[in-house]
């Protein structure tokens, strides 16, 4: 069994200047869980949503919304690890590689 990923995608209730017409960063975590559930069934994974303009208290999760606003990268932005792995309009077939080399095996 993998060890449990968690993605965080960060992002605001408002849409990029330069995503318009791209789903919210709320809707695509939705759109991410729902995605990863299906390619990965059974396999343990987190997806959360994380507000860049009001963070939770966790540190870590603080620092790097903080990141995201100060670097002016679009959102939503993607997180693994502490390591951004999509920025804007995220690719399935890159998050998807990305459980795969953390070990998950598709399941359809």
């Amino acid at each position: 069994m993998v060890n449990e990923a968690k993605l965080y995608v960060y992002g605001s209730t408002t849409i990029c200047a330069s995503c318009v017409g791209a789903p919210s960063s709320k809707e695509t975590e939705e759109w991410l869980r729902a995605a990863i559930g299906r390619k990965f069934s059974g396999q343990p994974f987190v997806v959360e949503y994380v507000d860049i303009f009001n963070p939770p208290n966790e540190v870590a999760l603080a620092d790097m919304a903080n990141k995201i606003v100060d670097e002016d990268y679009m959102y939503p932005v993607i997180v693994v690890d502490g390591e951004i792995i999509a920025e804007g309009n995220p690719r399935l077939k890159d998050i998807y590689q990305v459980m795969n080399d953390r070990g998950y095996l598709a399941t359809m």
